[in-house]
């Protein structure tokens, strides 16, 4: 189907929305993305992108601007909280497999001008209320709080956790507290790290660290299982010395880290069911606002680029628009669906808490290092050897 002329709204201004907008784009759709902040701009933190989200940035034309923009990672290293390294993979033998931190701020720019120099149209200061899938004969309909509609031939929600369009779609969400909590900061890199990500594993805890923008900071994500329950959504201040109490047993080497942080956002982990209806009435859901992920595989990101790049693919290898958001439904639903139970199954690995527990995995993790290093490096190629801009 030719996509020249369509009109398409995307509400959301975040990586996924920004991702689709040129995506439909450059494939001749008249897009309007709804953004409700004053500014594209994000609260300063760090990602990653994996070579599954690179693949599609590298299609969209904006592969080299992230290269320049970001540290290519050369090693992960599993670390114990009081001993130090257990496991240490080094990605530079992944010649194909590309791994990249970047700011979160960075990013959003990136494709925010990738976005207007594609043509999109960003409107902001616009609040949706909610969205009325299309009935028969009608197109769908954006409604916003200063009383105004907007009806489009395709309406995409990229609007994360709390979309307005998944509801009219699938009903009220019920997640749950997970019992886990996580803190992020980004602090400056005095401690000279190198292109590499730690991870520390503590008893019911873990830290991950990577360098960002030319190696000056350090992004810091924390984890603590704990009963006391916490507000969802990560742009809660929290007070920096409840972070550093609840790692205070941990060695010198993370509380070298910990020491460095003076802004700190806390937010509990709410596990989200993947939405049961991507799409209906030409109204298509994406990223988080489809499927809400958990931070233990790092795949937020580059889980919404593959949607974006799937969703505008799709609708133009169908002859309509309701045969094309079908075709993406049914190609994108398993996949995240895994990566998600993947996420979620990956954290008790980090937080064991019986000691001789924790020594027997560590050890069978060294003992995995030397005996079978490029088993361990290729365990997930499942999920970061694939590229979407190669088809369904």
């Amino acid at each position: 189907m030719s996509l020249l002329g369509m009109d398409t709204v995307v509400i959301g201004g975040g990586i996924g929305g920004l991702a689709v907008a040129r995506a439909l784009a450059m494939r001749g759709v008249q897009v309007t993305l709804l953004e409700q902040a004053e500014a594209l701009r994000e609260v300063g933190a760090g990602l990653q992108i994996s070579p599954n989200g690179f693949a599609v940035l590298r299609a969209l034309g904006l592969g080299e601007v992230l290269t320049r923009t970001s540290v290519q990672a050369q090693a992960v290293s599993l670390r114990d909280y009081r001993k130090g390294e257990v496991l240490r993979m080094d990605l530079s033998k992944l010649e194909d497999q590309k791994y990249h931190f970047v700011h979160r701020a960075d990013l959003i720019e990136m494709l925010a001008y990738g976005a207007r120099e594609a043509g999109v149209k960003v409107r902001l200061l616009q609040n949706v209320t909610s969205v009325e899938p299309a009935a028969a004969g009608a197109r769908p309909v954006v409604h916003l709080s200063n009383g105004s509609r907007i009806e489009a031939d395709l309406v995409v929600g990229a609007d994360g956790l709390h979309s307005k369009l998944r509801p009219a779609l699938n009903g009220e969400d019920k997640p749950f507290f997970t019992g886990q909590v996580a803190w992020r900061a980004v602090v400056p890199n005095h401690v000279g790290r190198g292109a590499e990500a730690w991870l520390h594993m503590a008893p019911g805890r873990h830290l991950v660290s990577y360098p960002l923008r030319d190696f000056s900071a350090l992004n810091i994500v924390a984890v603590q299982e704990r009963q006391d329950w916490a507000e969802e959504g990560w742009a809660h201040l929290d007070d920096p010395e409840n972070l550093r109490r609840a790692f205070a047993d941990c060695g010198a080497e993370m509380q070298n880290i910990l020491g460095l942080v003076e802004e700190v956002h806390l937010w509990g982990l709410f596990r989200h069911p993947v939405a049961q209806h991507w799409q209906g009435g030409q109204t298509a859901l994406l990223g988080d606002a489809a499927h809400p992920t958990l931070p233990f595989l790092a795949q937020g990101a580059s889980m919404a680029l593959e949607d974006a790049w799937a969703l505008a693919e799709e609708l133009a290898g169908h002859d309509s628009i309701v045969a094309g958001l079908a075709g993406y439904e049914n190609r994108r639903k398993t996949r995240a669906t895994k990566v998600i139970d993947a996420a979620t199954g990956n954290a008790w690995k980090y937080h064991l808490r019986f000691p001789p527990l924790r020594g027997a995995a560590h050890l069978a993790l060294r003992m995995m290092g030397k005996a079978a290093p490029d088993r361990m490096l290729h365990q997930f190629d499942w999920l970061y050897c694939h590229d979407e801009t190669r088809g369904a």
